[in-house]
């Protein structure tokens, strides 16, 4: 494999979204994934098609529910005018979902963000100015702080997505992400995270032991997070497991997938005036 500065598993996602992209009746549509991803992800995601082959469908479903919520919540009646990505990777969503008077903070490891932006300096059509760039490791750095420097409102809603990372954080990283959003933002502000349950996380074999060998190991799950969103300062939850977002998005439910030990959460520290769409 080349020598990268990327997240391995962020390589593969991007892949993964490529691929999805490409597929038959997509579900998503991202002209720069494949790019980003490069011949590194796709080879790391052939390695994983071998152990879990659902990952591609996996990964589109919970790229186009997140896609749907940048989309509900930047629009009417919601207008949140401040999008934050926590751990954004290769993420390529303050591209695709540009919109006027929206500002897209992207947070995530020096390395990996260093990487990406040398990736997408190379990419013909790539608005290089769609994200304000944040630096931050989520096991060291007070997000808040960062967050402030960077220049978002504290006074105003933000969405926060925090994709593809707690299983790879220990718990008290989680807890204390958790509590900067909600104790920091604005109170109408709302965080969507996916998360495993412990079956999963505990799981050393099939994808859980592949991420693990690309020296990302997984280290976080739990099978409910409300006791511990309760306690860092959240007042709204609500809760998806894979398996009914993919049966809403694609009309299939196939219990071999798994899907139903993984799950998106919405989350705010005051309940919203109207109805959340999870």
């Amino acid at each position: 494999m080349a020598t990268t500065q990327a997240s391995h598993t962020a390589l593969m996602i991007a892949a993964y979204r490529a691929r999805a992209t490409a597929a038959e009746g997509a579900l998503i549509s991202d002209p720069w994934a494949a790019a980003l991803a490069g011949e590194d992800g796709m080879r790391i995601a052939r390695e994983l098609d071998a152990v879990y082959p659902h990952m591609e469908l996996w990964t589109a479903v919970r790229t186009a529910l997140l896609d749907d919520l940048v989309e509900t919540y930047t629009s009417p009646p919601h207008d949140f005018r401040q999008v934050i990505m926590l751990g954004a990777g290769l993420d390529t969503r303050a591209a695709r979902l540009a919109k006027g008077g929206v500002r897209f903070y992207e947070v995530d490891q020096p390395k990996t963000q260093a990487e990406k932006r040398k990736r997408i300096e190379a990419l013909p059509g790539y608005p290089k100015g769609a994200a304000i760039f944040v630096e931050c490791d989520f096991e060291r750095d007070a997000l808040a702080e960062k967050l402030t420097l960077a220049g978002v409102d504290l006074g105003a809603p933000a969405l926060v997505i925090w994709e593809g990372v707690t299983p790879y954080l220990v718990e008290a990283a989680v807890r204390a992400t958790l509590r900067a959003i909600a104790t920091t933002l604005h109170p109408r502000s709302v965080v969507v995270f996916d998360h495993l349950l412990k079956k999963q996380a505990e799981q050393k074999e099939h994808a859980q032991g592949y991420v693990q060998r690309l020296g990302e190991p997984v280290v976080f799950g739990t099978n409910d997070p409300v006791p511990m969103l309760y306690e860092e300062g959240f007042r709204h939850v609500r809760s998806l497991s894979f398996d009914e977002a993919c049966l809403s998005l694609t009309g299939t439910y196939a219990r071999e997938r798994e899907f139903r030990f993984q799950r998106i959460v919405l989350a705010s520290a005051t309940a919203p005036a109207r109805p959340s769409t999870i």
